[in-house]
């Protein structure tokens, strides 16, 4: 695909996406690089100042952007309650897919050429978009590179290694994994990582600690096999 984007996959919902995206988007404006990320569908917002609905998943990647695009360039589709998207959009009588979620990220690229382009996920890995298609075809239509974000908590090693395949078996790249640990780490931390580094083959290009800044976390990235 042109400007060869990113997806920001994740182990489960609350694995950190939007905390590693932003770091990584982060650590691309520290090597003068453009670049922005892209939610094509959330779910969980709530009406600004003018009545229209925002993400907060989608306002903090573009705080992290170097690159300033239109709201709903970066999350065309934008739904209220922070549920499943297949089940929002049900509720909302609304249908999407992925041609035209895929349509949403050609074009923004296209519009907005930059050199580290990132587009984020929603929840995990098989999150359903209608009855037949997932997130996961969306990244198979984009033919994207993937970076695999871990929740370091009980069940990450399985829930990361099942991701991983589900990658390969899609015919992607996994071009990279980061250990992003919660506010609270989990028990031995260190072990459960080094088994991760011993299963997947794709570099760990980051081990971050719990933080409440994405800036902060830059120094703890390596993107060099991104970029």
């Amino acid at each position: 695909m042109i400007g060869n984007p990113i997806f920001i996959a994740g182990t489960d919902t609350d694995a950190g996406k939007t905390f590693a995206a932003s770091a990584l988007l982060h650590a691309a404006k520290e090597r003068r690089m453009t670049s922005y990320g892209l939610k094509p569908i959330a779910a969980g917002a709530v009406s600004d100042q003018h009545g229209s609905l925002k993400n907060n998943d989608a306002l903090e990647l573009m705080k992290a952007s170097s690159e300033s695009l239109p709201y709903d360039q970066v999350n065309p589709i934008v739904l209220e309650p922070a549920i499943a998207p297949h089940i929002a959009l049900e509720k909302a009588k609304r249908q999407t897919n992925v041609s035209e979620l895929a349509a949403h990220c050609r074009k923004a690229i296209e519009n907005y050429p930059a050199d580290f382009v990132l587009i984020e996920g929603a929840g995990g890995w098989f999150v359903p978009l209608n009855m037949y298609e997932t997130l996961a075809d969306l990244c198979i239509e984009l033919n994207v590179r993937v970076v695999l974000v871990v929740g370091m908590k009980l069940g990450c090693i399985s829930h990361a290694l099942l991701t991983v395949q589900a990658i390969a078996d899609a015919g992607l790249e996994l071009c990279g994994w980061i250990a992003n640990s919660p506010i609270e780490p989990m028990p031995y931390l260190t072990e459960n990582i080094d088994t991760l580094r011993r299963r997947i083959v794709a570099p760990c290009i980051g081990e971050i600690p719990p933080l409440t800044k994405p800036e902060e976390a830059t120094r703890y990235l390596d993107i060099s096999s991104l970029v």
